[in-house]
């Protein structure tokens, strides 16, 4: 049997029609089923539903052979023990920092003030903001990051940025790019070696479906 780690949403969405290409369709749609694990047409392969943050602890236990995670996610995580084969060029987004629209960030940094940053990246805004000599305190938040600038609670945000209608929305601005982001698949090391006859055409399927 072959699992495979996806968070619902749209990583959820933009992998079905890669599976598709190789030859697999998931059998029940996520938004309308409480199952966690998901039949597909091909016997040997299911789909287990989890967090997008918990697809690469998965993979690396074990408990899935491959899954497909954001950029964002494996830089937190750290990618221990997961080969990475394909950026799948889906569910692409940037991360980035993010002001109020009156705050005045250029002038903040060039005072070398020290910067409260909100984000749940904090692995990757504490290096960004390293690489550029800025002295920040870090809070580490879950969700509705938008609202941190607004109540007081911090200076600036390190999110993920689609749109930017949502920042627009809520008066905050960009400020700064740090880095495009995309999924990737994810593989356990493990698996590829006993698994090798099913995981690599499954892994050369998907990579002929990808979209530059």
């Amino acid at each position: 049997m072959i699992t495979l780690a996806l968070s619902k949403g749209r990583i959820f969405e933009e992998t079905l029609p890669l599976l598709k290409v190789a030859g697999i369709e998931v059998g029940e749609d996520p938004e309308k089923t409480r199952k966690l694990i998901l039949p597909t047409n091909r016997a040997d392969v299911q789909v287990v539903l989890v967090r997008a943050t918990d697809v690469p602890t998965y993979v690396q236990y074990g408990g899935a052979d491959l899954g497909v995670a954001g950029k964002d996610v494996l830089l937190e995580h750290g990618g221990e023990g997961l080969y990475q084969p394909l950026d799948l060029n889906i569910a692409k987004c940037r991360m980035s920092v993010a002001v109020r629209d009156d705050y005045d960030y250029a002038a903040q940094v060039k005072q070398g003030t020290r910067i409260r940053v909100a984000t749940k990246y904090t692995t990757v805004a504490r290096q960004h903001f390293a690489d550029k000599g800025v002295h920040v305190d870090l809070i580490k938040l879950y969700g509705s990051m938008e609202l941190a600038p607004l109540t007081g609670l911090a200076d600036a945000i390190v999110d993920l940025v689609s749109t930017g209608k949502t920042l627009v929305a809520n008066h905050l601005v960009e400020v700064e790019h740090i880095m495009e982001i995309s999924s990737r698949l994810v593989v356990n090391q493990a698996a590829l070696k006993l698994k090798r006859d099913k995981l690599r055409p499954l892994i050369d399927a998907i990579a002929s479906a990808i979209q530059p």
